[in-house]
């Protein structure tokens, strides 16, 4: 399995962006598809995750601001991020496992960096 990640950029305080990760090399649907992220000097984190019944999980730093989204049928994960902080800069990486004790997830995209400007 293949993740692809994109929909990085700069952006203002306040504004919005729209992360997508498609996964390639499988036929049938993932368990759980996810995202986390890293910043300079931090330990990669969780961010939120998205099951194959569409039942959603979020950081508690993300909660209300950020929305998790998938398409089963094209395996395609989105993040759509919204009043976005400093804080929220960092390089952002989707995860996915085809079951669900498949964990720690064993497949992940390259990342897509994130930077938002004050």
């Amino acid at each position: 399995v293949q993740l692809q990640a994109s929909g990085g950029g700069l952006v203002q305080v306040g504004g919005s962006l729209r992360l997508s990760c498609a996964a390639s090399g499988t036929s049938s649907s993932l368990y759980y598809m996810a995202w986390y992220r890293q910043s300079p000097g931090k330990e990669r984190e969780f961010v939120a995750r998205v099951d194959r019944s569409r039942r959603t999980t979020y950081s508690d730093s993300v909660k209300g601001r950020f929305t998790v989204a998938r398409n089963g049928a094209t395996n395609t994960v989105y993040l759509q991020m919204n009043s976005l902080k400093p804080e929220d800069t960092a390089v952002y990486f989707c995860a996915a496992n085809r079951i669900l004790s498949d964990y720690p997830y064993p497949y992940w995209g390259q990342g897509t960096l994130v930077t938002v400007s004050s």
